[in-house]
């Protein structure tokens, strides 16, 4: 009997120490080779179009990862410097046009221009808060990226209505890059402390991973109502 109780405990130990090492050793692994996937993308698209005497592998006998993603980098901030100018605008307003002569691209060109303007924005609130609102139905709670205040015709109907509310981009389980579009009243939005990124930390872990918060804190807020949501703009 002890000699079995023994084993087990070894066998236990064991498994701990491996589970233990994964933990480390598996975000690291997978950090590296996103990190390497995206540098090896971004040489294979701009290596091709620099030319031979401005390539460090022309003159070196091994390969140096990361110069195109360098050069693009350079080349994109070079693009954004030079369209804040009078010029530049003018040559970025002349191409807009010619792609909005196109049908199928204008479309397409709009939209992504749309989400860049408005998630890269330095003065935008977009997804710069976490939220819990009650779904799929009362006294189910679901965590939420509160993303801006109903715009355009959308808030002109709920304010016909009466009603103001507030997009929130509602994330799926451990995927969070896929979700639903959902408008919410703002007084039924509980806003939470917690950063975007402790909130997809918490949806990709499945709750696993929670963000650190002092005990004190929650159970003084945990004996207020919720406090309606201030507006976005």
């Amino acid at each position: 009997m002890t000699d079995k109780l023994i084993k087990i405990s070894v066998t236990t130990r064991i498994r701990n120490n491996f589970l233990a090492g994964l933990i480390i050793c598996a975000p690291i692994a997978i950090t590296l080779w996103l990190t390497w996937s995206v540098v090896h993308w971004a040489d294979s698209w701009v290596r091709p179009y620099i030319p031979a005497r401005y390539d460090p592998e022309s003159y070196l006998n091994f390969a140096v990862p990361g110069t195109g993603l360098v050069i693009a980098m350079i080349f994109i901030t070079i693009v954004g410097f030079l369209a804040k100018n009078l010029i530049g605008q003018s040559i970025v307003r002349f191409g807009e046009s010619i792609v909005n002569r196109v049908p199928l691209v204008r479309t397409i060109y709009k939209s992504v221009k749309q989400i860049f303007e408005t998630v890269l924005k330095e003065q935008g609130t977009s997804f710069k808060k976490v939220g819990l609102i009650e779904y799929p139905s009362a006294g189910l709670w679901s965590m939420v990226f509160i993303s801006t205040d109903a715009k355009g015709e959308i808030a002109s109907k709920f304010n016909a209505m009466g009603q103001d509310m507030v997009a929130v981009f509602l994330p799926p389980t451990p995927v969070p890059t896929a979700g639903f579009l959902v408008f919410v009243p703002r007084e039924k939005i509980t806003v939470l402390d917690m950063s975007p990124e402790d909130g997809a930390k918490l949806l990709i872990s499945g709750g696993l991973v929670s963000p650190d918060y002092k005990e004190e804190l929650v159970a003084t807020k945990s004996l207020r109502p919720p406090v309606p949501m201030k507006s976005l703009s």
